[in-house]
Order: C-alpha cells, then sequence, then structure tokens
C-alpha cells in the first residue's frame, strides 16, 4: 500500500567566536525529532570561504543525523522481530 510523508529539515548555521562553523539540523518525522550537529574550522593557511565551511559543516550535521536515523530503523527492525542484519551499508570512504 503506497503511502506519503513529508519529514521537514530545519538546518542552522552559525559561525562562533573562534571561526568555527557550526551546523545545527533538525528533522521532524511528526512523530519523533533527531537532530544533527557537525562543524567545520579553517586552516589557518587556508584561504576564509565561508561556503566552504558551511557546507563542510552542514555535510557533517547531515551525515550525523544519517547515522542516527539508520540506527533508529535497525532498532524498529528489530522491533518487529527481524534480526538485524550481519554487515552494514558503508560509504566508500570516512568523514
Amino acid at each position: 500500500m503506497p503511502h506519503t510523508l513529508e519529514w521537514k529539515v530545519r538546518l542552522h548555521l552559525f559561525e562562533d567566536d573562534d571561526g568555527t562553523t557550526k551546523a545545527h539540523l533538525v528533522l521532524d518525522t511528526g512523530t519523533t525529532e533527531l537532530t544533527g550537529h557537525g562543524a567545520a574550522h579553517c586552516h589557518p593557511a587556508d584561504a576564509d570561504v565561508p561556503e566552504i565551511g558551511d557546507k563542510l559543516a552542514a555535510g557533517r550535521a547531515l551525515n550525523d543525523l544519517a547515522g542516527q536515523l539508520l540506527q533508529v530503523a535497525e532498532r524498529d527492525i528489530e522491533g518487529v522481530g527481524a534480526p538485524r542484519p550481519s554487515t552494514r551499508e558503508t560509504a566508500p570512504w570516512s568523514l
């Protein structure tokens, strides 16, 4: 049976006093709310390009949130009596 859902995502980006760009991401499914966090800091030898820090921090927050969402789904799978998968899909890279 097909169904349609709308999940709301709020992403807040801000820079703190030491120059670290931080991302705070909230996923609201209507029944559950998960929060992801990410940060990026410009290396002193690199050019200061705020858009790059924004993308890194946001990407890291999304990655954090994705991990949490997978964990919740795995617990839900176990909750309905299905065995946990023996291997977890992972990206070919790590952050």
